[in-house]
């Protein structure tokens, strides 16, 4: 289930487009699922259609969904080399962390701060 937050300082293409993309991750969306059209999703959450257009072609870059023309959008295999490449990454700046002598719970507000997550 998707749910906008109008209130929110989080423009409605990212909240859409982190849910989705938290639900593939989590695989409540498994692979080859079919998403909704741009135009149905953009109606059933009272949208603009480009505001859904932009959250799918977001996912799109990111390789957790592949639009087949006509046929509509599915969630990607992709998806599972996404996860795989963030963790190469994130294990590649854990020993930059270590190399350099940063403190660990600084490291991780730099990657919050890097994702744009409120401060905690």
């Amino acid at each position: 289930m998707i749910v906008i937050d109008p209130q929110s300082p989080v423009p409605p293409f990212e909240q859409l487009r982190a849910q989705f993309a938290r639900q593939i991750q989590e695989r409540s969306l498994a692979v080859g699922t079919r998403l909704p059209t741009i135009r149905r999703l953009a109606a059933d959450l009272g949208l603009a259609i480009n505001t859904v257009g932009r959250a799918y072609r977001e996912l799109e870059d990111a390789g957790l969904i592949e639009t087949r023309g006509r046929a509509g959008s599915f969630v990607s295999a992709g998806g599972e080399q996404a996860l795989e490449q963030a963790r190469r990454a994130a294990h590649d700046y854990a020993a930059v962390i270590a190399s350099i002598g940063v403190d660990p719970a600084e490291a991780v507000r730099i990657v919050e701060a890097a994702l744009g997550l409120p401060r905690q």
